[in-house]
């Protein structure tokens, strides 16, 4: 009988110890700044010309910041500034424990957006899970809104995999399987994209160097238990209703968030003007940066 208590409490502490090995951050090597705001440290960069109108960036749920680099490097040559940032648990900043609803992003965001002095006429881009922040935020602040543009959004439809699926349903035991096996499936998918032809080099050595990171992983389940838990129907009905000019992004082979999306978005705000990236999976902006940033150059002058 104690043999098998010892099994069962080593099998409880697995997942804890698994989190325990996994290095603090290393912020030696961070390319960017860093604001001090009421949550915890936020990494963030300025990307393109000195001067210029503003496009704040949100990237998605597993990905860091860096993977706006192809898409700001076309918008820099339009003549945008560019503010990408690092969602709590990611990239450099702080890993804040707790949950990640829509509440917990939007203080980031503002946050932010209050340290660098950006108040109102914001134009938000938002990838995936960004999408979903940028657009619970637009729908929040409407009055402080020039534009949203929406890469892949999440928050309309989206397909997860069983495993995945069962761990954000699923408390204690949900908990258990993510921190034992979530990050050896997680390196796995990763191996599958190393030898993607993308315009970000070193974009899934970047995703490695996060996964051995103490507080990556429980950031992963608190978002899919938080704000990508959420559907954001009335936050799109209300954002055509208070006329935000919006452009949504889609990748015709995008497997996550599948392009019927765009027909769903559509149903809920009739003023959004999709366009569709041939050729492109969820990987877009890292994969089709600058076809992404060259669709919305006529947009951008047009709005």
């Amino acid at each position: 009988m104690i043999w098998f208590l010892i099994l069962l409490v080593a099998l409880a502490a697995t997942p804890i110890v698994i989190e325990a090995r996994r290095k603090p951050i290393d912020r030696k090597a961070a390319p960017g700044k860093f604001a001090d705001l009421s949550q915890g440290t936020t990494h963030y960069q300025w990307l393109g010309p000195v001067r210029g109108p503003v496009i704040v960036a949100i990237h998605g749920i597993s990905t860091p910041s860096p993977a706006w680099y192809s898409v700001a490097e076309g918008l820099g040559r339009l003549g945008y500034r560019v503010l990408v940032y690092d969602l709590y648990g990611r990239g450099y900043s702080d890993a804040v424990p707790g949950a990640q609803n829509r509440a917990f992003f939007l203080r980031q965001l503002d946050d932010l957006l209050a340290s660098q002095g950006l108040a109102e006429d914001l134009t938000l881009i938002g990838y995936s899970m960004g999408g979903a922040i940028a657009t619970a935020f637009a729908a929040s602040e409407p009055e402080r809104m020039k534009r949203l543009i929406l890469v892949a959004p999440s928050g309309i439809k989206t397909v997860q995999d069983p495993f995945t699926r069962f761990c954000a349903r699923t408390p204690v035991l949900g908990d258990w399987l993510w921190g034992t096996v979530g990050g050896w499936r997680i390196a796995k998918d990763m191996a599958a994209h190393r030898d993607k032809v993308t315009e970000v080099p070193g974009i899934v050595d970047i995703q490695a160097v996060q996964l051995r990171r103490k507080g990556y992983l429980p950031a992963l389940l608190a978002s899919r238990r938080g704000i990508l838990s959420e559907t954001m129907e009335a936050e799109h009905r209300k954002i055509g209703h208070d006329d935000i000019p919006t452009v949504a992004l889609w990748g015709d082979q995008d497997t996550v968030i599948p392009l019927a999306a765009l027909g769903t978005l559509t149903q809920w705000n009739r003023l959004v003007r999709q366009e569709v990236v041939k050729g492109a999976d969820h990987w877009l902006p890292m994969t089709h940066g600058a076809e992404v940033a060259e669709t919305l150059r006529d947009i951008l002058r047009e709005q």
